[in-house]
């Protein structure tokens, strides 16, 4: 349940109310709105009446949670979420890009990457230095080996890294290194995985599962957040339909779904949504459209050599086309395109 405070509660009123909640067991987490504050609780309801509540001083009303994710829904937290990453915003005015290969595959792929990347506007920089494939005899990754080649783009360009944590025990050499802490889609439902990074104050890109409703996403977004990390980011990369033309269905409705249902900022992922190098920009511009927070691009010098999905990863010319094709879109949603700081 909520409690909304009145308008004039005081910081003992709202005090009293949160020990009445703690004591009778009850979590507790407080939202600081523009006019008002609301306190959610998460427990058994039986145990205090809502009435009861009601009753207290400062208290406006009480109003009862019907979602499962509780903590990932607009109920406990009405204002939008903005994610820091490192100087840069994800959510809010700003549209962000993360641009680079879908596998770190040598240091000099790497860096020319990210440099190219940069140089067309991208703020954050991709690359999985653990891959999760669905063939055990497809290339797996350079693994620690990756995450020094990440560490050292970083460096060079000032890009902040994203990069994928497979293994609960892998974060800590992971988050020495990620930025932004994702989650695959393979690992949606991997709930160790997520009360893991979840206990870790790291950005977390939570990527939509392979065949996941909006409210098992949902769910699994509330894994992260119940363990005390706010800095949850949700992004769309395309769900298994009946079609096979496309890699994946790329459901564009998520976005304004989870515009209306979550406080959380979305980013949408085109290379893995189409799988189809023609269709990224296309349905980039769309997502931008339909109000994403950003993009995940994949971009590689060699596609045709790529040592994974080469055949939806952008050229660094192809993707510095589309950065110039997506300006005027982001200006006519009343949106500003991100930049890395000076």
């Amino acid at each position: 349940m909520i409690i909304i405070m009145e308008p004039g509660a005081t910081p003992e009123e709202q005090q009293q109310v949160m020990a009445r909640l703690e004591r009778e067991g009850f979590k507790v987490h407080l939202s600081r709105g523009v006019e008002r504050v609301i306190i959610g609780a998460i427990g058994d309801k039986t145990r205090l009446k809502a009435e009861t509540l009601a009753a207290m001083p400062g208290v406006e009303k009480v109003v009862p949670v019907l979602h499962p994710y509780k903590l990932a829904g607009r109920d406990f937290h009405p204002e939008d979420t903005i994610v820091p990453v490192r100087d840069l915003l994800v959510g809010g005015r700003r549209v962000q890009v993360i641009a680079g290969p879908c596998a770190v595959e040598s240091r000099e792929q790497l860096l020319e990457t990210a440099m190219a990347v940069r140089e067309a506007g991208a703020t954050m920089l991709r690359g999985g230095a653990f891959k999760p494939r669905s063939s055990p005899y497809t290339f797996q990754g350079l693994a620690l080996k990756g995450l020094e080649y990440l560490a050292e783009a970083r460096e060079v360009t000032g890009l902040p890294v994203v990069t994928e944590i497979t293994d609960p025990s892998l974060i800590k050499e992971v988050a020495e290194v990620a930025d932004v802490l994702q989650i695959g889609s393979r690992n949606m439902q991997n709930f160790a995985l997520l009360q893991a990074v979840g206990r870790v104050q790291k950005p977390v890109l939570l990527k939509r599962g392979l065949s996941a409703t909006i409210e098992e996403w949902l769910l699994a977004a509330e894994y992260i957040l119940a363990e005390g990390n706010n800095k949850v980011i949700l992004c769309e990369r395309g769900i298994r339909t009946f079609e096979t033309y496309t890699r994946n269905t790329l459901d564009l409705s998520a976005v304004p779904a989870v515009k209306h249902l979550s406080h959380l900022p979305i980013l949408v992922d085109p290379s893995h949504g189409t799988g189809r190098r023609c269709m990224v920009a296309p349905m980039a511009r769309a997502a931008l459209a339909a109000g994403a927070d950003g993009l995940l691009i994949e971009v590689h010098p060699n596609p045709q050599e790529a040592l994974s999905d080469g055949p939806q990863s952008l050229t660094p010319k192809e993707f510095a086309r589309l950065m110039e094709e997506i300006r005027p879109i982001i200006t006519a949603v009343g949106r500003e395109m991100g930049r890395l700081p000076v």
